[in-house]
């Protein structure tokens, strides 16, 4: 480990220009990532033999081995290229949010002839419209099928559409305008989209108005279908509208109310989205690195604190507004100061390509919207620090069960999965403080091994996992299965150098029932330790055991799960070597379309045909040789 003069030495020969900073452990891990104005400086002031340098930044200076730099032009150029590392490396002490789904937002297709409505988790810049974001997909789904219902837009995919000769069912019943055959034309068409798009921008007063208006004149005209089809878009947004919350109706730009609250535990930032005055969503975000750690009353000490959330709230939004819409006004719950607040707003400028303000806000409906923030973020930190509590006692519960040396804060499960001896895979699986880390799931093809062994199978898993010295070491390996399996992880972790390393193997025991010598159905877990002849065994309802079972559990499926993909598409591969004129190309066109086989075998020939090169002729050799081996 290099000194601290080492390091000071290092950074003497750092440029006074603007750049991103890299700090590397003894293993040339990134463990954090930060930005500056000027390098040199900021980066010396880590190492700085001063009282009023956090807790936190003294223990990050503890763990660098070296530190390197990427100079950029801009300081607002040094704000983008962190937020990209930081969620590429995702830096050990870095404010970094989960790699959790994206959030839903409603995507209208302006670009296509006769556009549709679709549920999307990622934002382009396609010529769509993306409104949002929502809570949750349930939320998009039911106002995507609100919007199609009230407008008559259709709900069919591009393919199917084109390759229709007469309206299907959902225009039969009332529900959609039938493009795909020319039952409306491109311009009444667009008056619906253009309604659509006035609804979700909140301008729903004119456009119930309008409406109103085209359905009395409908109804003069003796247009009776239409005036009620109107009447019934009147009424289903009337009936949508009650379910918002409105917070003022008469405000139509974007919003984005931030807050946070605390702990030295960590903090959890509240995104409240506001569009046209209506609150549509709002998504919490536990940062256990944004830690509220100053007790003391001090100004010094309050001060460095503010400085602490400050920065922690900076990095936060700069890396939230990477991948998700940007309003047109953030509001934050403190003062950013003039110069950092501009540099954000440049930022985020950068990004959404028009001006964005970001402000506190000082104003009744501003401080309002602040307030409501933090009463979510409030309520959400008790709920995660509740739930946190039960499992820090399981955790606790292992570790001393267990007679590990120290908590497992990091649990890693594998298991093994073969069909018949073919296409045998693993699958890695982790924990992080007794919850799924899924960024960190890792699949494996088991390249050495013929036929089914999975002794041999594990060995290879552990020894490829263990190669990657950029992830943190496991607390505890568990392994799915008894003695044998434990076995061969001990010897594998020996052989490697990682004795130290605990491992338990999870197994199921059966046990006979009271008054017969037959089997019951029934199952009890057992926990076998080395060295240990009798397994350990925990209470079934305790947190313990749900972590420890959870994990194996989850690895279970993720190993069945990728195996059975795999072998549905070498299944499917090989049929499909049956079909005259079907070269690889196509195939794979097929299984990029297709989500399975299934999904094949039910598609209608005007679907498969649709596809790039394919034609009527040949899909319907696609069908008859799915179906004949069914």
């Amino acid at each position: 480990m290099r000194s601290l003069d080492e390091l000071k030495n290092l950074i003497k020969g750092f440029p006074l220009e603007p750049g991103v900073y890299l700090m590397k452990n003894k293993v040339g891990k990134i463990i954090y990532v930060g930005k500056a104005k000027q390098l040199r400086h900021r980066v010396r002031s880590y190492f700085q033999d001063s009282k009023d340098i956090s807790p936190k930044t003294r223990f990050l200076v503890t763990n660098i081995e070296t530190v390197e730099y990427l100079i950029t032009k801009t300081e607002v150029e040094a704000f983008l290229l962190e937020a990209s590392l930081i969620k590429k490396h995702r830096p050990k002490y870095n404010i970094r949010l989960k790699d959790d789904k994206s959030y839903p937002y409603i995507k209208l297709s302006l670009a296509d002839d006769f556009p549709r409505l679709y549920l999307a988790r990622k934002v382009k810049k396609d010529g769509s419209l993306y409104y949002g974001p929502f809570s949750s997909g349930l939320t998009v789904r039911e106002t995507i099928r609100f919007l199609n219902r009230a407008f008559l837009i259709r709900d069919c995919t591009d393919a199917f559409m084109k390759s229709r000769k007469r309206p299907c069912m959902t225009h039969q019943i009332g529900r959609c305008s039938a493009p795909c055959v020319k039952l409306i034309t491109r311009e009444d068409y667009a008056k619906s989209v253009q309604s659509v798009i006035r609804f979700l921008k909140g301008k729903t007063k004119t456009l119930s108005k309008d409406l109103e208006k085209r359905m009395k004149k409908a109804a003069s005209d003796e247009q009776f279908e239409t005036a009620a089809t109107l009447r019934n878009s009147i009424r289903a947004i009337d009936h949508i509208l009650e379910k918002q919350n409105v917070i003022n109706e008469n405000l139509e730009k974007d919003q984005d109310a931030i807050s946070f609250h605390g702990d030295e535990r960590g903090a959890t930032v509240e995104t409240l989205h506001i569009r046209s005055g209506r609150v549509i969503g709002s998504r919490a975000h536990f940062l256990p690195q944004f830690q509220i750690l100053s007790k003391d009353t001090s100004d010094l000490a309050t001060e460095m604190e503010r400085l602490d959330e400050r920065d922690n709230l900076v990095s936060f939004l700069n890396q939230y507004y990477e991948d998700n819409i940007i309003p047109d006004e953030v509001l934050v719950p403190m003062e950013l100061g003039n110069d950092l607040r501009k540099l954000l707003e440049a930022v985020l400028k950068e990004r959404a390509d028009r001006v964005v303000i970001v402000r506190f806000p000082t104003d009744t409906f501003g401080s309002k919207l602040i307030s409501m923030a933090e009463d979510n973020a409030r309520e959400h930190f008790k709920d995660h620090v509740s739930k946190s509590d039960a499992k820090d006692r399981g955790l606790k519960e292992i570790q001393e069960k267990l007679k590990l040396p120290q908590l497992p804060r990091r649990i890693e499960c594998f298991d093994i999965s073969n069909f018949q001896g073919t296409e045998s895979v693993a699958s890695q699986v982790v924990f992080e403080d007794g919850v799924p880390a899924k960024e960190h799931y890792r699949r494996y093809k088991i390249k050495t091994v013929e036929g089914a062994n999975d002794f041999a199978s594990m060995r290879e898993v552990i020894t490829r996992r263990l190669g990657h010295d950029e992830y943190d070491e496991p607390n505890l390996i568990v392994v799915d299965g008894g003695k044998g399996q434990l076995g061969i992880a001990v010897e594998v972790l020996k052989e490697l150098g990682f004795p130290d390393i605990p491992v338990v193997g999870l197994a199921k025991s059966r046990v006979k029932g009271e008054f017969t010598d037959q089997e019951v159905h029934q199952t009890e877990e057992r926990f076998y330790l080395p060295g240990r002849q009798n397994p350990v065994v925990f209470r079934n309802n305790s947190e313990a055991h749900h972590i420890l079972v959870g994990i194996r559990d989850e690895a279970h499926r993720f190993a069945i799960t990728y195996h059975r993909k795999l072998r549905e598409s070498t299944s499917l591969e090989s049929e499909l070597d049956y079909v005259v004129g079907l070269g690889e190309k196509r195939k794979h066109a097929l299984l990029k379309r297709f989500e399975s086989v299934d999904d094949i075998r039910t598609a209608t020939v005007e679907e498969i045909a649709a596809l790039p090169t394919f034609n009527r002729i040949l899909a319907e050799r696609v069908l008859l040789q799915l179906n004949d081996n069914d």
